[in-house]
């Protein structure tokens, strides 16, 4: 379901702060969190003086768009380079809907719902419980089944989440989240008809991490909770608050679209006028500039496939982060009908519909994968539509992109591959009727992320057990793909092991922070949801987050802080006047 689960209850006593709370505390975005003096006074001190810093933000996403903000409205000059052609990823399938993120995770203090509000944005809380479940054969489960199985499924992954949060320094490695659940299904002594449903149903946490439950890292699975509170699905799509976010930096900031930037050169940190130099190239033309600070907001996937982009390499320390860390791959198809045939004037259709390990397709899908649908027609009504969302994950997600990897969007061939996969599922629903026209879709459309350069051939970060396991000289080789200096580096034995561990043993909240801090020394800041604080890792709100960070740190490496009224320029100074008028 994208980005990170809702856990049921929270483990910190009362008065104590969580792992998480402590993270998000000291979270740069955070207004009452101090920057760091010593990285921000070293770079102060060789800053250029007497004129405005020029700062370069690659990426037009939310956490390059919400880093402009912050340094634009202290009167930076901002500059965003966005490889794609637009900025909000959406398009008409009749409705709009969003081809990125569909949902808001967590409703406490989440700045995301605070502008959704703002917008009028319809943030809809749908019913956890009313699932309809479909068994193997494609029969329906009982409401009280569907329940029993569903609360057995979270209650476990509660539990997976306490164990983690509490005893990660000791769950070996190479545990995964399935593998508690087999643990926990014999601690309950349930029945076979029962555990096998349970494990069944295990399956739709892929749809959450975007891969299977199977590689989910139990020690590290204490990185997927969220913000407390709800889950939120934005029922008329991002659009809104997307433009919210971007009105500072498309007014005060310059954009130039389909312009990709592929290379990054520092000069020396000693030297008298440290820069970064660029090279971006755009359909007409190549060009090479140069800026006081780069912010690279581009996906952990594309870092990973572009470290010979940097110059010089990156520190080992940031290049051993970027390897570990994981990335995971997960799509969706909309299919559009008629009518929403499956609603009942007797009732309401429930928002979610679960189809476990289908024994019914085994031309289609021999793998039986589990498939978790969610009615769009269930919406509240001013955003309701007849569509019904399908979410993938893992090897599932990349069969289905196969199925239409030759076919032109839209196509008839790309419409039958897509219908011809999905119609035993949605020909179980009610009301169905093969002769019916209202039965048949008439529009479909889905996502190719993991195909797709500017997406990081992925969709945003998750915690594997592959990735968990102790780092080999290997491993990191196989992420180098050709740079040559940092193989240089690792044949010569200077490739250090993460966080100089003799052992090689990873620890990926450690990789995460070290993300976060990128490298600032030679002005090459990194912001995106594999930034963020732990609490909104693969979230909106993360690379919000994210881009509000990194935008404080860099404005506090020029010595201003948000005690500080004044910035650059005209602009610093109508700011200025705002904010003493409490208009900001």
């Amino acid at each position: 379901m994208e980005g990170k689960a809702q856990r049921l209850h929270k483990d910190s006593a009362p008065g104590q702060m969580s792992r998480m709370e402590r993270d998000l505390s000291t979270s740069p975005h955070n207004t009452r969190t101090q920057m760091n003096g010593a990285i921000s006074s070293m770079i102060r001190q060789i800053s250029p003086k007497g004129r405005i810093p020029h700062v370069c933000i690659v990426g037009a996403g939310v956490s390059g768009l919400q880093c402009a903000a912050v340094l634009v409205e202290r009167g930076m000059k901002v500059t965003i380079l966005e490889a794609r052609d637009r900025v909000h990823q959406s398009n008409h399938l009749g409705p709009l809907v969003d081809l990125g993120p569909n949902w808001i995770h967590g409703s406490g203090n989440n700045p995301i719902l605070d502008l959704a509000h703002e917008t009028k944005t319809i943030a809809f809380a749908p019913e956890q419980e009313g699932t309809s479940v479909f068994d193997e054969l494609g029969h329906l489960l009982t409401e009280a089944k569907g329940k029993e199985i569903s609360r057995l499924v979270w209650g476990i992954i509660d539990d997976a989440f306490k164990h983690s949060n509490e005893d990660s320094a000791s769950i070996p490695p190479d545990r995964s989240l399935m593998d508690f659940f087999q643990t926990r299904v014999k601690e309950k002594n349930l029945d076979e008809s029962t555990s096998k449903l349970v494990f069944q149903m295990a399956h739709v946490w892929g749809d959450y991490v975007g891969e299977p439950v199977e590689t989910q890292s139990l020690k590290y699975m204490w990185l997927e909770e969220c913000i407390d509170d709800e889950n939120l699905f934005v029922a008329n799509t991002y659009r809104a608050i997307l433009a919210r976010i971007a009105r500072a930096a498309l007014a005060k900031a310059e954009l130039r679209l389909s312009t990709k930037a592929t290379s990054f050169h520092s000069s020396q940190f000693q030297s008298q006028n440290p820069h970064v130099t660029i090279t971006a190239t755009s359909p007409t033309t190549e060009v090479t500039e140069t800026f006081d600070e780069v912010i690279v907001t581009a996906p952990l996937g594309w870092l990973k496939r572009n470290l010979t982009a940097f110059h010089p390499p990156l520190p080992p320390r940031l290049t051993t982060a970027i390897a570990n860390t994981s990335y995971g791959r997960l799509e969706k198809v909309y299919l559009s009908f008629p009518t929403a045939f499956w609603l009942s004037p007797s009732g309401p259709f429930s928002f979610f519909s679960q189809f476990l390990a289908p024994a019914y397709s085994p031309l289609r899908n021999p793998q039986r994968w589990t498939l978790e649908p969610i009615s769009l027609a269930s919406l509240p009504a001013s955003a309701a539509h007849p569509t019904l969302l399908f979410y993938l994950n893992g090897p599932c997600s990349a069969h289905i992109t196969s199925l239409v990897s030759t076919f032109a969007l839209g196509s008839p061939e790309y419409h039958s591959a897509l219908s011809t996969f999905f119609h035993p599922y949605y020909s179980l629903l009610p009301n169905y009727n093969p002769t019916s026209p209202s039965c048949q879709p008439i529009k479909i459309l889905g996502t190719d992320w993991q195909h797709d350069e500017f997406a990081g051939w992925g969709s945003y970060t998750n915690f594997q057990v592959s990735a968990a396991r102790k780092c080999s000289h290997g491993d990191i080789k196989r992420e180098m793909n050709g740079n040559a200096e940092l193989a240089h580096q690792e044949e010569n034995g200077k490739l250090e092991n993460h966080e100089g561990n003799e052992e090689g043993e990873i620890h990926l909240d450690r990789d995460i922070e070290t993300l976060r801090q990128g490298c600032p020394e030679r002005r090459i800041w990194l912001a995106g949801e594999h930034t963020a604080p732990f609490v909104a890792l693969g979230t909106v709100t993360g690379a919000y987050w994210s881009g509000e960070a990194v935008g404080r740190r860099v404005l506090a490496a020029y010595g201003i802080g948000d005690e500080d009224v004044k910035g650059w320029g005209p602009e610093g100074e109508r700011c200025a006047e705002e904010r003493r008028n409490g208009m900001r």
